[in-house]
């Protein structure tokens, strides 16, 4: 009996070690494995970077810098004269992103602050998962949206609205950026410490008050954050622009014309309009350069506003 009580008591110390052994294994495995992860991600966005600069580049060999920045005309399919003004689709592009704000940042703001000082629980827990589901359908959907509701919706209203228009686009991608402002914008509010809500309930403050004049103020790095990423979104979007917008580059600021983003012309010149290596096709590289500088400095933005103005409890 004594053997064999020894022998198990030896054997439970092996496969002891045997465990602790495989665990520090692991332990090695696993930081080894996340910044493998790491360094895939950084390179990857290290390749897209290169790439967009040095096609970027073979593009500016053949349309000189100042045209492209001057020029206040788009024709790059012209065999003539052919124009690259990128002024027309960078105005094409802001007035959606113009008309988005306008119809998100009210509308955004209003369901972060009653999410955040009014919904109940239960309320909350209804309310949240719609917005998620809003944010989770595919913007090709909210394109066909625009394009077969929203836009003759607003043709019986406005009869000179033509078919393709840059005000149908824009409200519906106002309507799709609705909930990262709501959701960044509560989770702001939610983090601000409720003492200060009672301090302000206490000294005879109203609830709308005390949202507005002191949550808001305290929450306000947040919220401009929420803003500047919305806007982001918004002069990225795609295929809202493409289906309901038109494709026609031209510099104007009136919502009822038919204009042409950056992105739909990259979408437009991927879809097979221009052959490889032509100056067309080298085009939508310059685009996609000026575009990525668009939403880079939006990001940098948004961290210094958050930096900037953030409050410490």
């Amino acid at each position: 009996m004594a053997t064999e009580s020894s022998r198990s008591v030896s054997e439970l110390i092996r496969e002891k070690k045997e465990k602790r052994s495989w665990m520090r294994s692991t332990e090695k495995l696993v930081p080894a494995f996340l910044l493998l992860t790491a360094v895939i991600s950084v390179l990857t966005t290290v390749g897209i970077v290169l790439t967009l600069i040095v096609e970027t580049v073979t593009f500016f060999s053949k349309v000189p810098l100042l045209d492209f920045i001057t020029q206040r005309e788009w024709y790059p399919f012209f065999e003539s004269d052919p124009a690259y003004g990128i002024i027309t689709l960078i105005s094409g592009t802001l007035l959606v992103a113009v008309i988005a704000m306008v119809v998100a940042l009210p509308i955004g703001l209003a369901s972060a602050i009653y999410l955040s000082e009014y919904a109940s629980d239960r309320v909350r827990r209804i309310i949240k998962p719609i917005l998620e589901v809003l944010a989770g359908i595919p913007t090709i959907v909210y394109g066909f949206f625009a394009l077969t509701f929203v836009t003759p919706l607003l043709r019986s209203i406005m009869p000179d609205l033509g078919f393709f228009n840059a005000l149908s686009p824009g409200i519906v991608v106002g309507i799709m950026i609705i909930p990262m402002i709501a959701s960044l914008s509560e989770d702001a509010m939610t983090s601000v410490p409720r003492a200060m809500r009672e301090g302000a309930l206490a000294l005879g403050s109203t609830k709308f008050e005390v949202a507005i004049k002191v949550v808001l103020p305290a929450a306000i790095s947040g919220v401009i954050a929420s803003f500047v990423l919305a806007i982001s979104r918004a002069i990225g979007e795609t295929m809202i622009v493409t289906l309901a917008g038109g494709a026609t580059p031209k510099l104007t600021f009136d919502p009822t014309e038919s204009i042409q983003t950056m992105t739909a012309y990259i979408v437009q010149v991927s879809s097979g309009d221009a052959g490889y290596g032509t100056t067309i096709y080298y085009s939508i590289y310059a685009v996609g350069m000026t575009l990525f500088l668009f939403t880079l400095l939006m990001n940098l933005l948004a961290q210094f506003i958050s930096r900037r103005f953030r409050e410490e409890y």
